[in-house]
């Protein structure tokens, strides 16, 4: 399994941030699976041409989030599915996306039925690249 990560340094969105989104996305889509094995912290942070500490603070925000998992002297894995927030904070973390997603379409002068029809789109191209079982809606 090989992973591909586009940083940018220039963003205003931290690396070790950007790390977390990447996994994150890897998950949606299917390349990523429970099981998985991650690129150790340093070889990763070799890769990347960055500190391995940033590294370090993706995984072990991942890990607390319950996405990974750490085995002692085997590395970090993707965990297995679990709910590890609560409904409230599921919740705010939706709420804050959605908060995100309207002030980018604001900026772009896009409206509510633009916003729908690109969430649309975009559930629909996850759904296709997703090798695991549909998502739906």
């Amino acid at each position: 399994m090989s992973l591909f990560f586009s940083l940018s340094p220039a963003s205003d969105v931290p690396i070790f941030k950007q790390i977390i989104q990447q996994i994150h996305r890897e998950l949606a889509i299917g390349k990523l699976h429970v099981g998985d094995q991650l690129p150790a912290v340093r070889t990763l942070a070799e890769e990347l041409v960055i500190n391995p500490n940033t590294v370090a603070r993706a995984y072990q925000d991942l890990i607390r989030e319950g996405v990974l998992e750490s085995r002692a002297g085997r590395g970090v894995f993707v965990a297995e599915r679990r709910q590890v927030f609560s409904e409230e904070e599921s919740e705010r973390r939706l709420q804050h996306a959605a908060e995100q997603l309207c002030h980018e379409a604001l900026l772009l002068g896009a409206g509510l039925p633009e916003i729908r029809s690109a969430l649309d789109k975009k559930w629909k191209e996850l759904q296709r690249k997703s090798k695991k079982a549909p998502i739906t809606p």
